[in-house]
């Protein structure tokens, strides 16, 4: 508040309350003149009528006692720090650069270069400054929450808005623990299908353990035979949302909005080179950002809130060989009268006291040249390759890669900087050993 304002306060309270102050009034005298002032209209400093309540002018006597005309005076208002104005520019180019970017976002980006303001003082420079962006409409959703960690995984898929080698458009499935927020598994990828869905949660699974429900769309990926065995093999249970009612995934959403929010814009605008690229920035941004950010609904980051549900026991992991097992593909067959089966244009060879009976062919989709056989639940051997002319299920298709030219480089290379920092973390952790390309 300038000075003479202030001043000018004063005297209008000085005015107000010089009789009513008088030491010689008694107070039945004093109370009644307070309410007779305090009844009536008054002209304040800037001219406006303005009327004053009885406990106000009481403070405002009991100041003038203590202090005289000096105790009237307003204190003064801290003043806000001048932000820099080298810190606007860069936040209204990181705006202009990609609009979808949010303050708090930005503030974050600022912070690697030393840059230091307030989301909501950057949200009203942006108003004034014309770049302001409309808030998305945003569903209510339940809060239930599971007890412990690893008692609910939800599934869901996120197509990205970004392009990959200048011409893909990728799809994130993503698994999440209710209780703890945390991503265990998550796999970015071309196609959206039933094997990649099944990728993410095996990397859940080796990561974290094993939980003991999902929770699923009805989405073609998440409703397969093949998605559905692999769970039972596991002793999950399994657990569809009904169709146009997604109770329940309140969670899984908000996880991608963040996604797209803090990962996905810096993307928006060069995109990215290759799919292993992508994977490696956003590990880094899992494990750096996202697991160690304090969520709005727990006040816990995930990884706390994980391990200190976990405490001394950690969750027992699967070993290798099990989850290869449960994520085996299975199809029915009938064997022909020459003792063969038929998989997608390859010929095997059976045993001869099959011929004529259904059996269960079960083998790694990338590879079809071993195949066991089943009959009636229990394994009778393998399938012999007769005639192979394909090596992989038709769905077990490689992800395309193509390189393109590098663009200019972002301002501030925020994923980059996180993916280094995950980098050396896990290079003290494991002693020294080489850096691993996530």
């Amino acid at each position: 508040m300038e000075d003479d304002r202030r001043r000018d306060i004063a005297l209008f309270r000085y005015s107000l309350v010089r009789e009513a102050a008088d030491p010689e009034l008694s107070p039945t005298e004093r109370g009644r003149l307070v309410r007779r002032l305090a009844a009536r209209e008054h002209v304040g400093p800037g001219g406006k009528r303005v009327r004053v309540g009885r406990s106000t002018l009481d403070r405002w006597i009991r100041l003038w006692r203590a202090g005289g005309y000096d105790a009237l005076v307003p204190t003064a208002r801290a003043r806000t720090p001048q932000i820099p104005p080298v810190v606007l520019e860069t936040a209204e180019r990181l705006r202009r650069e990609q609009p979808a970017r949010t303050a708090a976002h930005i503030v974050e980006m600022l912070g690697t270069e030393n840059m230091v303001v307030s989301a909501r003082t950057l949200q009203r420079h942006f108003v004034r400054a014309g770049l302001h962006r409309k808030a998305p409409a945003r569903r209510a959703f339940g809060r239930f929450e599971a007890v412990t960690v690893n008692e609910i995984w939800t599934g869901d898929a996120m197509h990205g808005r970004f392009k990959v080698a200048g011409t893909h458009k990728p799809v994130l499935f993503a698994f999440l623990d209710d209780h703890s927020r945390l991503i265990p598994g998550w796999k970015w990828t071309l196609a959206e299908d039933t094997l990649r869905a099944g990728n993410a949660l095996r990397e859940g699974l080796s990561r974290r353990g094993v939980p003991k429900a999902c929770y699923l769309d009805n989405g073609s990926p998440f409703v397969s035979a093949q998605f559905g065995r692999a769970l039972a093999k596991l002793g999950i249970r399994l657990w569809h949302s009904k169709p146009g009612e997604p109770a329940g995934r309140g969670k899984i959403e908000r996880f991608f909005r963040t996604v797209r929010d803090q990962f996905e814009v810096e993307l928006l605008t060069d995109g990215v080179e290759t799919m292993a690229e992508l994977e490696r920035l956003f590990a880094g941004w899992i494990e750096q950002h996202y697991h160690r950010q304090i969520h709005s609904e727990t006040g816990q980051t995930p990884i706390e809130r994980f391990d200190a549900a976990v405490g001394d026991t950690p969750p027992v992991l699967p070993t290798t060989e099990t989850i290869r097992e449960a994520f085996l593909w299975a199809e029915t067959r009938l064997v022909t009268k020459t003792a063969t089966v038929s998989l997608h244009s390859n010929r095997y060879e059976v045993d001869s006291a099959l011929v004529g009976r259904h059996v269960e062919l079960v083998f790694d989709p990338f590879d079809l040249t071993q195949i066991n056989v089943f009959y009636e639940d229990r394994p009778v051997g393998t399938a012999i390759p007769h005639v192979i002319t394909r090596h992989t299920h038709p769905a077990a298709r490689p992800e395309p890669e193509a390189d393109r030219p590098n663009n200019e480089a972002p301002q501030i290379d925020y994923l980059g900087m996180l993916t280094d920092q995950a980098n050396s973390e896990l290079h003290q952790q494991i002693g020294g050993l080489p850096d691993i390309d996530w």
